[in-house]
C-alpha cells in the first residue's frame, strides 16, 4: 500500500473516533469531579466563603441544614427605588463606586466588600443596616449567598439584589482587566457589560414571573 494511502487512511479513522467519542463536559464538580452542566449550581462554604461548582448528587448532599454549604439562588431583581443618599454612600468611604454587602450568618453583621485590582477587600466600616426601614427589601437577603449590589461609577445609581457568585464575579472582571492607575477602558467596558447582562437577567426574571401570573397587575 502506498505509504501516503496508508496515512491518509490512518488520519481519517482518527477523525471518525473523535466524531463518535463523548465529548469532555466542559467543567467538572468542585468536589466530586463529576463533569457537570453549564447551567449547573454553585454552592458558598459559609465557613472559608468559598464558591464551589457541583453536580446534583453533591447539590443534594451538601445543602443540608447542618452542612457548612449552602446553595446560591439566582435571583436577580433590580430596586428601582432604592433610597440611598450620596452622604450615606460617602460615609462608606469605598475608594470604587462599587460593591456588595450580604449578611454574614456567622458573625451576624453586615459584610461590606468592594473589588480592587487585588480581588476583594472587605472595609471595617458599618453600613449602618441595623434599621431597614427605609429599603425593606433589604430583610429578604437570604444570609451569605444574597447581596445587595450597588454600581454608582459615574451617573449610575443602579442597585441590585444579586447572588454572591455574580457578586464575585464582578471582582473577577476588575481584577483580570485592571490596567494602570485607573484600571483603563477596557476594564470599564467590561464593567458596563456586566452590569447590561445583570440587567437582562433581571428583566427576564421579571417577564418569566408575569408570564405565570397573567392575573398579575
Amino acid at each position: 500500500m502506498d505509504p501516503t494511502q496508508s496515512s491518509n487512511r490512518i488520519k481519517s479513522f482518527a477523525a471518525l473516533r473523535n466524531l463518535v467519542r463523548p465529548a469532555e463536559p466542559p467543567e467538572r464538580c468542585d468536589l466530586c469531579n463529576t463533569g457537570i452542566r453549564v447551567d449547573h449550581h454553585h454552592l458558598l462554604n459559609t465557613d472559608s466563603r468559598r464558591l464551589v461548582c457541583v453536580c446534583q448528587s453533591c447539590d443534594l448532599l451538601l445543602t443540608d441544614p447542618s452542612s457548612s454549604y449552602k446553595r446560591v439562588p439566582r435571583r436577580v431583581t433590580l430596586l428601582s427605588d432604592y433610597q440611598l443618599s450620596d452622604a450615606q454612600w460617602d460615609s462608606l468611604q469605598i475608594p470604587i463606586n462599587l460593591a456588595f454587602f450580604f449578611k454574614s450568618s456567622k458573625t451576624g453583621r453586615i459584610a461590606t466588600i468592594y473589588p480592587s485590582p487585588a480581588g476583594p477587600t472587605e472595609s471595617l466600616l458599618d453600613p449602618g443596616w441595623d434599621s431597614t426601614s427605609r429599603n425593606p427589601i433589604l430583610d429578604s437577603l437570604e444570609p451569605d449567598v444574597e447581596g445587595l449590589l450597588v454600581n454608582r461609577v459615574g451617573e449610575n445609581r443602579q442597585y441590585f439584589i444579586a447572588p454572591i457568585d455574580a457578586c464575585y464575579e464582578l471582582v473577577g472582571v476588575i481584577r483580570s482587566h485592571w490596567r494602570g492607575l485607573s484600571g483603563g477602558k477596557e476594564m470599564w467596558r467590561e464593567v458596563d457589560g456586566f452590569f447590561e447582562r445583570l440587567n437582562k437577567r433581571s428583566a427576564n426574571a421579571d417577564f418569566s414571573q408575569v408570564r405565570k401570573n397573567p392575573q398579575r397587575r
